[in-house]
Formats: C-alpha cells, structure tokens, sequence
C-alpha cells in the first residue's frame, strides 16, 4: 500500500489519526499488504514468461526493420510496468519485515533508541514506495501526452528521453523534498503538526491527481483528433474506422477506471484521516463512523494499491496476458489506408494492365502524412491481447487480405 501514512509511521510522536491507522489489527493489515504485493509480484512474472507476446504495438508481427525502432508509448508501458513490480517488491518487503521481526519494528517508535537502523529501514522503504509509485503516475501522465503528440504527429524519439528526465527528475525532486521537510530537524522531531507533514503529503499526491484529473483531459483530446484523422483518412467514417476509433476510446476509459478503482480509496482515505486530525477528540462517539470508514479504506488500500499493475494488464491485453495457453483463433476486420484509396481511385495507367512478372504500380500518397497517420492509429488501437478482434492495414484492394509484412493492429471490440 503507499500512502504518505508510511512515512509517518517513523516519527517517535504521531498525531492521533496517524496512531489510530497504525494500531487498527497491525498484523492483519501486513499479511494483507503481503500477500497482494506476492501475488502482484507472481502475475507480473507470469506475465513476463519466455513465449508471451510483447507488451507493445507490432513488435511481435511487425517486420525487424519496424520492430528495431520501438515506440515511445512501448517504452513508457514498459517503464511504468518495472517501477509497479519495484513499487509492490518494497510494499512486500516492509509487511514481511513488520510480520517476521516486531521487535525490530517496535524500535521505530523508541524516542531514545540508539540503534539507528530500525528508523533508516522505515525511512528508506516508505521512500522507495514513495518514489516508484510517483515515477508510475508521471510514466502514466507521460503515456497521455504521447498519446495526444502522436495523433498530431508532434511526437519523435526524442521525446523518450525528455519523458525520463521529467519522469525522474520530478519523482525524485518531490519525494526527497516531502522527506525532508517531513523530518526536518530530525526524526525525533518530526510529525509536530498538521503544518510540518503537509508538504510531505502533497508531494505524495501530486502526480495521482495529475493522473486524475489531466490524463481524462488529454484522452477525451486524443479521441476527437482520432475521429477527425479516420474521417480525414477517405472523406467517409466507416464502420470498421467508427469501431477502431471506439476500441481505442474503451482502452482510455479501461486505464481511467483502474486507476479510480485502485487510488480513490487513498484519496477518501487521507481526506478521512486529515478530517480527523482536526478534531479535538477523535475518540469521541459522534465521529465514530468517521472512524470506522477510515479503517475501513486503509484495509481497501491495502489491496488495490498493489492490483494496479494486474489490473493495467488487463486493461491492455485482456485475460490472454495471464493465459498459460495460445489464444484461440481471431476474427479479422479490414481497414485501408488513404494509400490504398489513392491507388483505387487513380485512373488505369498509360501502359495498359500489368504483366505478371512486373511490380505493381507505385502508390500515389495523399499529402499529410499518410504512413504517419497509419503508424498513429496502429500504437493507440494495439495491444489488447485480449481481444478475439484484429484490425489489419489493407495496403491492396479493398476487403483484401493484409500482407504479413505489416504490424496487425489489435484491439478489444
């Protein structure tokens, strides 16, 4: 579970609403934030298993001139996936710790303790959590933007590496500035008001909301540039363009609803808990169902917080990325390229029909970028694995097959 609370815990003197989360059934708690940490962890390896197709639009059929060049959404999935799996590895290590050696633990709160290295295990392991789960939120925030840079062609390799250096940078920036303003002076001073930890928290938060609140923004923004650029595509929408253009709205509404699922909580959770601390007697009768609802999502947090990742999986491959098995067959839906409406619609040339042992005609392209736009659609609408539907790019006549050359474009129907 991550949760600034971590970081709290450290502090010789908690306030009341810090204590009250700490001593609510300490075990049970653990052994949950365990076991869905192992679990994440198992399906992440799973997942991760020689033979399964790669977490990426075309790397599997694409050709290798195409699949040496990786896309940048590829690498962002990608790095957002490793600082998940790193993110339930320190979840998993802290409760085993706080399960297997309670006396190492019970030194944390020791005001005069001299052995420094229980509060340095506390310290480093809430900032591990801290830092690669805000590194997971700026990867996803990175993943809108270059969602949206991609439809309008804005988008280069280039921009992998200023994703990593705003990715990490700011991670980092924000985690150690809410550690150090939250143990400033020291640690046997800190937590001494709702004034000394707010900064910590908001640190903490900060990439979540901006997951929450600008990548819906920036989806909604990609969806309509995706539906002008299919209309723009042949003058029409078509029926199999208005379905791609819907499976790649159902991918941003899938990523949009785990996220909910699995950090609203936090957000009740803190709210709750900060609700509390204002008050002059949290042990009062009135606020009792104040109480129990804050014990109630800290359980809560502590099972979605680690299911993000599988859940993710989901959310792009379908149930195919845990399948021990091949999918079975797939139904193939034609799309064709501007290309292809080029060609069709020219007039026969001068020379009369092709002989057999001739090449084909080259294809007149439309201005505009039309592989760019063929490239674009195929990164958003692949990868749901899931999916018994595959989208392919006709570069022949219409309804024709699709060569094996080129990258299939999947999707969930």
């Amino acid at each position: 579970m991550a949760s600034p609370r971590l970081g709290t815990f450290c502090c010789p003197t908690r306030d009341a609403a810090t204590q009250l989360a700490l001593v609510f059934q300490p075990r049970a708690f653990h052994a949950l934030c365990l076991g869905s940490g192992a679990l994440r962890l198992a399906l992440g390896l799973l997942q991760l298993r020689p033979g399964r197709r790669p977490a990426g639009p075309g790397i599997a059929s694409a050709s290798p001139a195409t699949s040496a060049r990786v896309p940048a959404s590829v690498r962002i999935v990608r790095a957002a996936t490793a600082c998940d799996l790193l993110g339930c590895l320190g979840i998993a290590v802290r409760s085993a710790v706080w399960l297997g050696f309670p006396s190492f633990v019970d030194d944390i709160s020791a005001v005069n303790n001299t052995d420094v290295w229980p509060a340095v295990f506390c310290v480093g392991s809430a900032l591990w959590i801290q830092l690669l789960y805000s590194a997971c939120f700026w990867w996803w925030f990175c993943y809108a933007v270059d969602a949206y840079l991609v439809i309008q062609r804005s988008a280069g390799q280039s921009t992998i590496l200023l994703y990593h250096l705003m990715t990490w940078g700011l991670a980092a920036l924000l985690s150690v500035e809410g550690a150090l303003m939250l143990y400033y002076p020291s640690m046997a001073r800190c937590e001494r008001g709702l004034e000394h930890a707010i900064p910590h928290y908001i640190t903490t938060y900060l990439p979540l909301l901006l997951v929450l609140v600008g990548n819906p923004i920036l989806f909604r923004k990609t969806v309509t540039a995706v539906a002008s650029l299919l209309k723009g595509r042949q003058g029409i929408y078509t029926e199999n363009e208005r379905r791609m253009g819907a499976m790649i709205k159902t991918r941003f509404f899938k990523i949009m609803l785990v996220f909910i699922v699995c950090w609203f909580s936090n957000v009740i959770n803190e709210s709750l808990l900060f609700y509390l601390e204002m008050q002059p007697d949290i042990n009062s009768s009135s606020l009792k169902q104040v109480r129990n609802a804050a014990k109630t999502t800290w359980f809560m947090m502590g099972i979605l917080n680690p299911a993000q990742g599988f859940l993710l999986s989901l959310a792009f491959y379908g149930w195919t990325g845990c399948r021990l098995t091949l999918p079975g067959p797939s139904k193939e839906i034609q799309w064709d390229s501007m290309t292809t409406s080029a060609t069709e619609g020219a007039p026969p040339s001068p020379g009369g029909p092709q002989e057999p042992g001739e090449g084909p005609a080259p294809k007149k392209e439309l201005p505009g970028g039309t592989h760019t736009s063929d490239e674009a659609l195929s990164l958003l609408s692949e990868g749901s694995g899931g999916s018994t539907i595959e989208i392919h790019i006709a570069s022949g006549s219409r309804g024709g097959k699709a060569p094996d050359s080129l990258p299939k474009v999947q999707g969930t129907p």
